[in-house]
């Protein structure tokens, strides 16, 4: 592949115009027939002025290569960073004068890169009916043009793997420092006719005139035998073949087959998925019942915890992130049974200093949960891990904080998430969390101190410190920690929550220590026997 200069700005313009030119006048606007085409630009920060203008001078030339129209090309523009922004939907506009503006007004956002989110919106939002997509039944081809520049900063393949099954066709176009791996794993088959990496700027007319032609494409269905089982859809690459609803197509491109909905949908299956026909059903494995919500499995129902998560809100972490975090935290609550006489929860923040979110008596249920966390703002500032784990253990597993007495042998188990070097010293609290009987985790991310995660954690380190070495691959982690904080599987199994004041705790309290009592009359009693003999025999010695 051919490398991308960095040229000048005034030489950049310069090239504009004639490329520009040529898309326009490089023969007849295509007659493609009804076609919903989506542009999903990258504006990150890491585009460069001069770049963005670039792609900006890319969709213009594109356009006026297009037979724009309600009944033709319908076309839709939505840039990307940190958030996703519609810059006009499928049904805004039907003059390309219109477009052309808009994209022209188009202010870059200049934050995060995250495609796997512009994809889901594309996906969800822009190829809607609402937003001015023709419907499904009309069967006209929808195109997804991505256009970027950088690595994305969350997952793309399976949320890009959701768009084609939905009859999405998505071209990657990577400019210079595009990742290639992250292109493939968007883009639509056969990759080599779906992903252009893009290293110079002379060869973005390269792309443009090569998708110009595609799109010119003549009604391939009227022309000889297609062998399509079911239906022939003609599209600019060639005719296609479709099949009728609840069938997918077999890899020979003709036949059609009963669809297995278990790969085709998001079925949400905790354990496994099943297909039925035109529907589907969840399973759980032997020995765990299905919950009401159909999809999950037996929570932590066996015990009762009190759990307090210490969330890492420095300034490293960045907004993006954090909101990962948030969302990795619910989903740790989703496998709780949390309620007043089952799990409480609470969760503090710390940067440079320290913020109880919301302690463990507060919240029921996992649903107040889940919505308390949605609602934590992010500090930024240092890393004073230190001062959280005093603060944890002075105040959050105090009974005035929520904490259930110590005397109901309730397990307190503490979660840190940092994902870096504390800047104060963590060894005094850390040990003495310990010493309060507090069962501890560590989470570590990206650039956390392994030697510092260890010295959080419990013993053996093995089963509590996790690390994961970025923030969108977190999720690996929620099975061990389920496998250690749930009651049934880990440190609390079997806690009863009993009063000891309760007759029958009496009586069996009284019964442990008599026994107690015995065993340890017997050994005194034998190791006065041997003093005895061992008195003995010195005296038989002199």
């Amino acid at each position: 592949m051919r490398g991308l200069l960095c040229s000048p700005l005034p030489m950049l313009l310069l090239l504009l115009q004639p490329w520009e030119s040529q898309l326009q006048f490089a023969g007849p606007r295509c007659r493609t027939g009804p076609l919903d085409l989506v542009f999903v630009i990258d504006s990150s920060r890491s585009v460069r002025p001069f770049e963005f203008e670039t792609m900006r001078q890319f969709l213009v030339g594109l356009l006026r290569g297009l037979d724009v129209g309600p009944n033709a090309t319908r076309v839709g523009v939505i840039q990307y960073s940190s958030q996703v922004q519609s810059v006009f939907r499928l049904g805004a506009f039907s003059r390309r004068e219109d477009m052309e503006r808009a994209i022209r007004a188009l202010v870059p956002l200049a934050q995060g890169t995250m495609t796997g989110l512009a994809i889901q919106y594309a996906m969800n939002v822009a190829f809607s009916v609402a937003e001015g997509a023709r419907p499904p039944e009309a069967r006209v081809p929808r195109i997804a043009v991505i256009v970027t520049d950088g690595r994305p900063q969350d997952r793309v393949a399976e949320v890009a793997a959701q768009a084609r099954a939905r009859g999405i066709e998505i071209y990657a176009v990577g400019v210079q420092r595009a990742d290639v791996g992250s292109l493939r794993a968007m883009a639509s088959p056969p990759l080599d006719e779906h992903v252009f990496l893009v290293e110079s700027f002379d060869l973005i007319q390269e792309f443009g005139l090569q998708f110009q032609g595609r799109l010119c494409a003549i009604d391939h269905c009227s022309f000889g035998n297609h062998s399509c089982q079911h239906e022939c859809v003609s599209t600019f690459r060639g005719p296609r073949c479709h099949c009728r609803e609840g069938h997918d197509l077999l890899p020979d491109g003709r036949s059609c087959q009963a669809r297995d909905l278990c790969n085709g949908v998001d079925h949400g299956c905790e354990f496994q998925c099943v297909s039925e026909g035109l529907s589907y059903r969840c399973l759980c494995p032997e020995g765990q019942q299905l919950q009401a919500d159909g999809k999950s499995c037996n929570r932590c129902r066996e015990g009762h915890v009190d759990l307090v998560l210490l969330v890492d809100g420095s300034k490293s972490v960045r907004p993006q992130n954090f909101e990962l975090v948030k969302r990795f935290v619910n989903q740790i609550v989703d496998f709780l049974d949390v309620s007043p006489e089952g799990t409480r929860v609470g969760l503090v923040q710390f940067s440079s200093r320290v913020r109880t979110e919301f302690p463990l008596g507060r919240y029921g249920t996992a649903a107040e949960v889940k919505q308390a966390v949605l609602a934590v703002e992010y500090m930024e500032r240092g890393t004073m891990t230190g001062l959280a784990l005093r603060h944890m253990v002075e105040h959050s597993f105090s009974e005035a904080q929520g904490a259930r007495p110590r005397a109901l042998n309730v397990p307190r188990v503490g979660l840190v998430f940092t994902d870096g070097r504390s800047q104060d010293d963590i060894s005094v609290w850390a040990a003495r969390a310990k010493e309060e009987g507090i069962v501890m985790y560590a989470v570590g991310v990206g650039k956390a101190v392994e030697e510092e995660l260890r010295q959080i954690a419990s013993e053996p380190a093995e089963l509590h410190v996790s690390y994961s070495p970025d923030f969108g691959s977190m999720t690996h982690l929620l099975e061990n920690l389920r496998g250690s904080i749930c009651p049934e599987e880990g440190i609390g199994a079997g806690t009863e929550l009993r009063s000891p004041c309760e007759c029958e705790s009496l009586v069996e309290f009284q019964g442990r220590t008599l026994g107690a009592l015995e065993k340890l009359t017997q050994n005194l009693a034998q190791l006065a026997a041997r003093l005895e003999d061992l008195e003995n025999q010195l005296a038989s010695q002199k």
